[in-house]
C-alpha cells in the first residue's frame, strides 16, 4: 500500500508549505491539496522538491472566494463556468505533475443535472492532459446539503454513462459511511471503480481508529480486490497536533 497526506487538513499547526515536510517526517509518500489555486505553482514545487513529495491529487474547480457554489460540472447554467474553471486546473495538474483531479459536481439535482454532468466529463475527459485521471466523489447531504452526486449507486451510473478510461471513482471512507451506513460494504461493492482512495472515520472526518468504520476490514477489503493506487489520509487531527493522530499508520507501516 502507497500513502498520501492531505494537506489542506492535516498539519494545521504548520504554515502549508512546511507541512511537505512534515509529511515526508512522518513516513507518507506523496500528497494531495484540495485547493492549490491561492499560491503560486512555483513556490509549491519548490516544497515538493525539498521534501521529495510528489502531488497526487488536485480538487477542481478553483474555489469561488466571493461565496460561489463549490463545483459546476453538473450544473445545467454552469457549463461555460465548467469549462473555464477546467482549463486552469489542467495547468495546475501539469504544473505540479498531479495525476488525478477531483472533479466536484455542484448543487444540482434531476435528469438535466445527470445529463450536465455526464456532457461536461466526457468534454473534460478530452480536454486533460496525458496520463491524468479525473475523478468523482460521491459526498454526504450533511456536510454538503444539495451536492448532485450524493450516493455510490448514482457515481456508478455517471460513471457508466461516460464510458471513459480516464474518469473514475474516488472513495471516501467517511463519506460511504455517512452516506450508506456501512463503508467497507460499499468498498466490496464499488471498489473495483475506484482509482484513489481517502481516508476519514466518521462521525466528524476524525483519524482512522476514532470512530465507527472497521478499517482492519477495510484494509483487507481493499488487498482482496487488488487495489494498488493511492491511499490518503484526509481528515482532521483535531485537537492533537497532527503527529499524534498517527497511531493508524504507524501500525500499518510495520505490519
Amino acid at each position: 500500500m502507497k500513502f498520501a497526506a492531505n494537506l489542506s487538513l492535516l498539519w494545521p499547526e504548520l504554515p502549508f508549505l512546511d507541512r511537505f515536510d512534515a509529511a515526508a517526517a512522518a513516513g507518507f509518500d506523496a500528497v494531495e491539496v484540495l485547493f492549490p489555486y491561492d499560491m503560486a505553482a512555483p513556490e509549491i514545487l519548490s516544497a515538493m522538491r525539498r521534501s521529495t513529495m510528489r502531488m497526487v491529487l488536485i480538487n477542481a474547480p478553483p474555489p469561488n472566494y466571493t461565496g460561489g457554489l463549490r463545483g459546476f460540472a453538473a450544473r445545467p447554467d454552469g457549463t461555460d463556468r465548467f469549462r473555464y474553471d477546467m482549463k486552469r486546473v489542467f495547468r495546475y495538474a501539469e504544473a505540479l505533475g498531479a495525476g488525478l483531479i477531483h472533479v466536484m459536481a455542484g448543487e444540482a439535482e434531476g435528469e438535466d443535472a445527470f445529463d450536465t454532468m455526464v456532457a461536461n466529463l466526457k468534454w473534460a475527459s478530452r480536454q486533460a492532459p496525458k496520463g491524468v485521471t479525473l475523478t468523482i466523489e460521491p459526498l454526504n447531504g450533511k456536510d454538503m446539503p444539495g451536492y448532485f452526486l450524493n450516493s455510490y449507486p448514482l457515481a456508478a451510473k455517471v460513471l457508466d454513462a461516460v464510458k471513459k478510461p480516464n474518469v473514475r471513482l474516488q472513495y471516501d471512507t467517511y463519506h460511504a459511511q455517512v452516506i450508506h451506513g456501512d463503508a467497507v460494504d460499499i468498498w466490496k461493492r464499488y471498489g473495483l471503480r475506484a482509482a484513489h482512495v481517502q481516508l476519514g472515520d466518521a462521525p466528524g472526518r476524525v483519524a482512522p481508529g476514532d470512530g465507527q468504520i472497521n478499517f482492519s476490514a477495510f484494509f483487507n477489503a481493499m488487498r482482496e480486490t487488488g487495489y494498488d493506487g493511492w491511499i490518503s489520509a484526509e481528515y482532521k487531527p483535531g485537537s492533537r497536533q497532527t503527529e499524534d493522530s498517527l497511531g493508524w499508520f504507524k501500525k500499518l507501516r510495520v505490519s
